[in-house]
């Protein structure tokens, strides 16, 4: 149960039936949690936001619509505040029965209902030239992230990974392998020449194809081994991805080849040639010219017709050309084709993550939608800035086997998943990060993975505390006895009942705003509350977990650990980190 949501259902009605809603806007009435906690339990704007409307003064009007809400059962006090918030404060008996909620709902509570909203999330999308780098790491476990809170609030979401298997940084990833594959057989290769790809990386996939292929190439001219050579290294470097991916426990539902957009079969237009056609009919593409880019004009710009999209109708800052003057396809021609495709699979939303400097795509990319869809479906880019990566305050030099980049693989297997995933999250994702390999290693507070991680297991160890003490603990659904948790007094306890509640409403909120980066705090502030609590029971014996001779609070309180534990192993799965039961 989403009490914010209750509590707003609660207030409409009370206004409704107290008032009249006849005229009113009652969908801008919104509670949310008090900035500071000391005023109310949930605080709620909707006498700011029918004062107007009702020609009265917020003041007043909160007075109104506070003697209706102290008639509600659950409401122990109400306050006014400010120029005209309404604070409340709720019943004990009620943080109970909703601590059995929780119990009762294990890993589906804060689950949203089924929209009926297909939505795609392509992240990644790395050139497939390469193991993935630390700036690709960012974006992976962002759009996973992303992806895991757009299912769990109720959509049906497919990961996707686009393949830019069709532009010249391919064929350029061919002759790379192909000198490889030369120096497999024995040749003197030299210096790397300029424009190649110089890494280590590249050394195993030409012996390997000089295995496959012995001296055959070598007999070949480039036109001929050029597109042998580029998809042995295409299908070898997203080998290399795929498994750079899975360190992270990020596993793509669809792989999406961009050269599948270019190509045509049996006499038949290509994607693009047909989306282009499509859009020509439905007088979205015309034959145009742009005007001269602001500024100095370039010595190769050219005041000529070009096929063009209509996007300064659909909120871009100019329309698009789709047509080069050699007649080949531009990469965004390519980019409305894949749009056009994904919106023919059946999604509504189509989520971008990219990064920080693909920040010009955004309102491309927005337009693109309104265009194809003509309404019916939307992009959202989500942008991920730089990681500057340290070690105990100092920058980490370059990994001489990728040639200039450190490699994701260098990094998880450093520090493991857990915090690479952790931590990049630990900041929004267009703000610039900072990630220190000594300090995510740290058993410490400050450490923000290790704390968030640790009230996990030490959840689990109160558990296995009480049974050593010959307190047998049933499954949490039998824990969750409103009897039962009615023994709960504490104000300790009843705020961490209270940051529960918080959660239903941060994943909806997250995974609306595509912002995982709540998750993960929210995870901390939990674990912090929890640990609170926990070091309150050793300076004060009679508020412990466990207390042998009270098996009844004990089990009450029991109630309170295995909540926490519910919520923080859901909201470390929606990121994509283990709960432990124990830390070592």
């Amino acid at each position: 149960m989403n009490v914010f949501a209750d509590f707003e259902t609660r207030i409409r009605n009370a206004v409704a039936r107290g008032i009249g809603s006849e005229n009113l806007d009652l969908s801008r009435i919104a509670v949310e949690p008090p900035r500071d906690p000391t005023h109310g339990d949930l605080s709620t704007n909707a006498a700011m936001v029918l004062a107007k409307p009702l020609g009265q003064k917020p003041r007043d009007l909160g007075e109104r619509l506070a003697e209706l809400l102290r008639a509600d059962p659950d409401v122990a006090s109400v306050e006014i505040a400010g120029p005209g918030f309404i604070n409340l404060r709720l019943r004990p008996s009620f943080w109970t029965g909703h601590l059995a909620e929780v119990l009762r709902l294990g890993a589906a509570y804060g689950r949203g209902p089924d929209t009926g909203r297909r939505i795609n999330v392509e992240y990644v999308s790395a050139n497939p030239t390469g193991p993935m780098h630390v700036g690709h790491c960012r974006g992976a476990v962002v759009g996973d992230s992303i992806a895991n809170l757009l299912a769990f609030a109720g959509n049906e979401v497919v990961k996707e990974y686009y393949i830019n298997d069709a532009g010249e940084q391919v064929n350029v990833l061919a002759r790379s392998v192909f000198l490889r594959y030369r120096e497999a057989l024995g040749e003197s290769i030299g210096e790397i020449p300029a424009g190649l790809y110089p890494g280590d990386y590249l050394k195993p996939v030409g012996a390997a194809l000089a295995i496959r292929r012995n001296k055959e190439l070598l007999q070949m001219e480039e036109a001929e081994w050029l597109p042998i050579v580029r998809d042995y290294a295409i299908n070898a470097m997203m080998l290399m991805i795929r498994d750079d991916l899975k360190r992270l426990g990020i596993e793509h539902e669809v792989f999406f080849s961009e050269r599948t957009l270019h190509s045509s079969a049996n006499g038949n237009a290509s994607r693009i040639a047909e989306t282009i056609q499509a859009l020509q009919a439905r007088g979205i593409v015309y034959q145009g010219t742009l005007p001269p880019p602001k500024g100095q004009l370039p010595e190769d710009w050219e005041d000529r017709e070009q096929t063009l999209l209509r996007s300064t109708d659909v909120g871009d800052d100019m329309d698009r050309p789709l047509v080069k003057s050699d007649g080949a396809y531009t990469y965004f021609a390519a980019d409305v084709a894949y749009f056009a495709d994904k919106f023919a699979r059946g999604f509504q939303e189509m989520v971008y993550v990219l990064g920080a400097d693909h920040g010009g795509y955004v309102k491309r990319l927005e337009a693109v939608a309104k265009a194809v869809s003509g309404g019916e479906a939307h992009s959202d880019v989500v942008l991920c800035q730089l990681v500057k990566l340290f070690r105990d305050g100092e920058p980490v030099k370059m990994s001489k086997r990728s040639g200039d980049f450190v490699t994701l693989a260098d990094v998880v297997e450093e520090v493991g998943r857990d915090p690479v995933r952790f931590m990049m999250l630990y900041r929004k994702s267009d703000a610039p990060l900072d990630f220190d390999f000594k300090k995510v290693t740290e058993q410490s507070k400050d450490n923000p993975v290790f704390y968030v991680q640790y009230a996990h297991a030490r959840a689990a160890s109160v558990v296995r505390q009480a049974e050593s003490a010959g307190i047998e603990v049933p499954a949490d659904a039998a824990l969750a006895d409103p009897a039962l948790l009615a023994l709960l007094e504490d104000e300790g306890e009843l705020g961490l009942v209270r940051k529960l509640s918080e959660y239903p409403r941060l994943v909806l909120a997250a995974a609306d705003a595509k912002e995982p980066h709540r998750v993960a705090f929210y995870l901390y502030d939990l674990a912090q509350m929890f640990h609170a609590q926990y070091n309150r029971g050793r300076d004060v014996p009679g508020l412990r977990f466990v207390n042998p001779d009270e098996p009844r609070l004990t089990l009450a309180r029991l109630g309170i650990v295995r909540g926490v534990a519910s919520v923080v192993a859901s909201g470390l799965k929606l990121i994509g980190v283990a709960a432990p039961d124990e830390m070592r």
